[in-house]
């Protein structure tokens, strides 16, 4: 399938103006990278921003704007930046270790509301750069005006075994799954960190839409296991989550995506025949 240019906005059936928090693991930086790139090839302005940290190369692929550093007349930098560009990276401070200390909740809602961007995409946690994530008491990070939250997971975890090196917050996983180290990651046990109280989409706002994004779908020998648990997310217990959608960041495809069709039903849509 050759890459949609607004694949990724039509699969997650984003709107015009949109605040959207990303948790999870499994690609949180590319994913608001492609979404930025997307939504500026339309011709809308787009802020980009964390509220926990990110790598300064990562932020780096916008025009960076440092709260701490614009001082007095930063919302007239960061228009003047919008005007010029038409997007940029906002962050509070340069911190150690070649990172970028990001913003705070209450900041992003002020630059949602105040700064008027069409889309405002916030990195809401960490995971290391592992697949699986599960958030420790203080995660994740949501902004109250968040439209939209994605939680996203690697598809490469399905059917590995569980250690560190596959899932973050290991203690915090064992506890939310009953899964003991060793232990095979099965759509089974992977649909909890979605659907549990205490799983990904812990604090987020009631007026948000929820989304899932299951990223490389291409590193999976076997895309029926991608099927099996994109089928267990979209069923009635699934809480409230609107859209599930299966791909490959990397590749810009997203064949597989399930969309609430009525209170609790979903509708699967292989994009790849249709």
């Amino acid at each position: 399938m050759e890459k949609n240019q607004q694949g990724l906005i039509d699969a997650l059936a984003l709107k015009s103006r949109e605040h959207i928090a990303i948790v999870g693991g499994g690609g949180k930086t590319t994913l608001m990278t492609v979404l930025a790139e997307e939504f500026k090839s339309l011709g809308r302005r787009v802020l980009v921003s964390t509220t926990t940290k990110i790598r300064h190369e990562e932020a780096l692929r916008f025009p960076v704007v440092m709260r701490s550093e614009t001082g007095p007349g930063r919302q007239s930098h960061l228009a003047t930046v919008l005007a010029a560009e038409g997007w940029a990276f906002v962050g509070e401070k340069r911190g150690p270790f070649g990172k970028i200390i990001g913003i705070s909740p209450s900041a992003a809602d002020r630059l949602f509301n105040d700064a008027s961007p069409d889309c405002l995409v916030v990195e809401a946690d960490g995971a290391a750069g592992r697949p699986v994530k599960v958030p420790a008491d203080h995660e994740p990070v949501i902004p109250e005006s968040a439209t939209l939250v994605v939680a996203m997971m690697g598809l490469e975890a399905l059917e590995r075994h569980f250690d560190r090196d596959t899932v973050f917050r290991g203690d915090e996983f064992a506890a939310l799954t009953g899964l003991q180290p060793g232990e095979r990651l099965t759509p089974r046990v992977l649909v909890s960190v979605f659907q549990e109280s205490g799983g990904l989409f812990k604090g987020a706002p009631g007026s948000a839409r929820r989304a899932i994004f299951l990223n490389k779908l291409d590193l999976l020998k076997d895309p029926s296991l991608a099927m099996t648990l994109v089928e267990l997310l979209t069923k009635p217990a699934a809480g409230g989550v609107a859209r599930v959608v299966a791909g490959s960041l990397r590749n810009g495809t997203y064949p597989l995506v399930s969309a609430a069709s009525g209170p609790g039903s979903a509708g699967l849509i292989d994009r790849e025949s249709s």
